[in-house]
């Protein structure tokens, strides 16, 4: 009973002792205050009061979403787009534009008016049509009957030296005898009509010599092929001579061109007159082209003349985009490594023509919404692999973060240092690796100088041969060899015997030379220890920042100077973060254990896993569809928001300055580059494009031919 009462008796005291303790378990200092029910009095839900307001939210983001899903198109965010802005792969484009949706893939077919231009001036410049339209012989009369016509002429062909038009006469080969003049340019025309001759078009042996078979076609490919919407990327366009379905067209200059009025007069001259029938017979039998069906390329025959010997491939698998594939002979022909360099270089200039606009990238994160939902679930994988690997790297992985994030500093800032200083010879790594060696080999001579109680000059004048300071590397940091070392059988004219007046003691940088040498070098230098640089210059110990001889690569000067205080103020930063972390040792052990403790919990109740993973599913279903709802507002381009009707020049419908509407849109302020065409006078801007000489639209004798495309998204 003695023990059991005393068992009792203890129990009771504890239990009275916790009770009286109970203010001060819960209290905060010295103040006995009660803290049981938290630190705050009279809590309450607060969040309740925004719950109306977000069901609101969401029931106007659903009645928008509603509303756009009538009129948008997500497809038209990714899709390829023509040369005239309509989306391959769809039915219903802008502005009665044509159906393509039958034809998902972007292709590339011949641009006859840039292609052909040289040849046309060829011939209508040339030294018999020049004849026919403004001497005429004596049975018929010029052809251009005023003389402001005849000048105009003459001014358009640079014939004749006008101001504002040529600075020079063309440089095009000039035939004074007619049927000279046909057989050479029908045999340059059989190359660019006929499929087969695909071989010769791309040789230099062929009659157009190097027009095609140089890279500096190649250079230009956006200008001599157009973008068009086909089938597939595997057309077959060396097949399509004789087969069904095959359209043809006969080039003519385009309406708003100079010479469209100068070749309707040789078309229809008279045949009789022989200064101008060899003309008129080239013009009608050279100049037509076969062109894909309409099933194939669903545009106007002119859009539609494949480039002999030039295919396509899909660009990526299952890519709607197609890139250059030469046939077989054109290969066999011109060899496969300068097919496959004309190749690189026609795609890279494709590919430096596209524009990266905003509702395209929402596009490309539609097209490619299967990646999107695997790298999620992997990236979760990942991540849950990460927490459990965490419990035993936790401690490693944060020290090795900061310590990064120091490196950073030092590093950032040497980067701004070195640009700073960097001369305009000079590498950025090579001033890096210098200036380097400069700061180390300075700071390692000042801790020896001050330990030996020995001061060294290093002053020099001029080209330093007075020099007689201690420097014993190169400026690149290679250790220089004893001036005097018997071993040494480089450069062994150099010795202290030798030139007894520049102190070549040890193995020191100097500048040895006598007064009638011939060859001597303008600052110290010494002979390396590396077998590849025999010798290399010397920096004077303390110098970190050089001379350049050729100026610096940064210019002006302020703006080194900028960079040059930047670079300390990074450091400075680094140094304040440093300081910040060593004050802060002792809180980040803590964050480490606290998150091994996290990491245990983890291990230990495994199941609290399945809330992470249904927050990301409901998070990529989220995301998901918000990306197909906005894409469904981006694409939703009101059919009045571009102008449909035709312009005489493209600086009318595009304007003198690209960047114009963004920038006033943006800024408000008043672009100084240009002015807005009627295409893009308003932010996001569409493009302009050319229409085919059959739908021009003429006005008071001027032909209308230029467009415009919508953007691909609006706000």
């Amino acid at each position: 009973m003695g023990q059991c009462g005393s068992c009792c008796r203890s129990c009771w005291g504890q239990t009275k002792d916790d009770e009286a303790n109970k203010d001060e378990k819960f209290g905060s200092g010295t103040q006995n205050k009660d803290l049981s029910d938290g630190p705050v009095k009279n809590r309450r839900m607060t969040d309740i009061l925004w719950i109306p307001v977000f069901i609101a939210a969401q029931v106007i983001y659903i009645i928008v979403t509603i509303a756009g899903c009538q009129d948008g198109n997500p497809a038209k965010l990714y899709s390829p787009r023509d040369f005239m802005g309509a989306y391959c792969g769809v039915e219903d484009n802008w502005n009665n534009g044509p159906n393509l949706g039958a034809t998902g893939s972007l292709s590339l077919t011949m641009n006859l008016t840039s292609t052909v231009d040289l040849l046309m001036k060829q011939a209508v410049c040339s030294s018999p049509a020049s004849e026919a339209l403004t001497v005429g012989n004596a049975n018929y009369g010029p052809l251009l009957s005023t003389q402001a016509e005849r000048d105009k002429y003459l001014c358009d062909c640079c014939i004749a030296p006008c101001g504002g038009v040529c600075d020079g006469s063309l440089a095009l080969e000039d035939f004074s005898d007619p049927t000279a003049l046909f057989n050479s340019m029908s045999s340059k025309l059989q190359e660019l009509t006929d499929l087969s001759k695909a071989t010769e078009l791309f040789s230099t042996g062929g009659a157009n010599g190097e027009m095609f078979s140089t890279s500096a076609f190649w250079e230009e490919a956006t200008k001599y092929f157009n973008q068009v919407c086909v089938t597939d990327c595997t057309v077959d366009y060396t097949t399509i001579n004789g087969s069904s379905g095959i359209r043809t067209f006969t080039y003519k200059p385009p309406p708003d061109s100079d010479f469209y009025d100068i070749w309707n007069t040789l078309l229809n001259a008279n045949t009789a007159n022989p200064l101008v029938a060899k003309i008129t017979e080239l013009i009608n039998a050279s100049f037509t082209f076969e062109a894909l069906p309409f099933a194939t390329c669903p545009y106007n025959p002119e859009f539609c003349v494949p480039f002999p010997g030039v295919g396509f491939q899909e660009l990526a698998g299952n890519s709607m985009y197609c890139t250059f594939d030469f046939a077989g002979e054109v290969i066999d022909a011109i060899g496969s490594g300068a097919a496959e360099a004309l190749r690189a270089i026609g795609v890279m200039d494709i590919a430096s023509s596209a524009t990266t606009e905003l509702g395209k990238l929402a596009g490309d994160f539609l097209s490619a919404i299967d990646a999107f939902i695997v790298i999620s679930v992997l990236s979760f994988v990942i991540g849950i692999v990460f927490l459990v690997v965490l419990r035993f790297t936790i401690g490693i992985c944060v020290w090795i973060a900061i310590v990064i994030s120091i490196l950073m500093f030092i590093l950032g800032g040497a980067f701004i240092f070195t640009l700073s200083i960097q001369c305009s010879d000079a590498g950025l790594l090579e001033t890096g690796i210098q200036t380097s060696v400069a700061i180390a080999i300075a700071g390692t001579t000042a801790v020896s100088q001050t330990i030996t109680g020995e001061e060294v000059s290093e002053e020099c004048t001029g080209d330093c041969q007075d020099y007689r300071g201690v420097q014993h590397y190169s400026k690149n940091g290679l250790s220089c060899v004893t001036w005097d070392d018997p071993s040494r059988t480089r450069m062994s004219q150099y010795s202290s015997t030798a030139y007894p007046e520049a102190d070549l003691e040890k193995n020191y940088c100097r500048n040895p030379y006598k007064a009638n040498d011939t060859l001597k070098h303008d600052t110290i230098w010494c002979i390396t220890s590396d077998e590849l640089v025999k010798w290399e210059e010397c920096y004077p110990i303390g110098v970190i920042i050089p001379e350049c001889d050729d100026g610096h690569e940064i210019e002006p000067e302020e703006w080194r100077t900028i960079l040059h205080y930047t670079s300390y103020v990074i450091w400075g930063l680094g140094g304040v973060w440093l300081i910040i972390i060593i004050c802060m040792v002792k809180r980040i052990n803590l964050a480490i254990s606290l998150n091994k403790v996290a990491a245990l919990f983890l291990a230990r109740n495994p199941h609290i896993v399945l809330i992470p993973v249904v927050q990301a599913i409901v998070a990529i279903i989220w995301t998901l569809l918000w990306f197909l709802s906005a894409s469904f507002l981006l694409s939703q381009v009101p059919a009045d928001y571009t102008p449909t009707a035709s312009y005489a020049t493209y600086t009318e419908a595009y304007g003198t300055g690209g960047n114009c509407t963004f920038w006033s849109t943006i800024t408000g302020e008043t672009c100084v580059e240009g002015t807005p065409g009627m295409c893009n006078d308003q932010w996001p801007t569409g493009d302009v494009w050319k229409a085919s000489a059959a739908d021009c639209e003429w006005a008071d004798g001027v032909a209308k031919c230029w467009r415009c495309s919508q953007p691909r998204y609006a706000f």
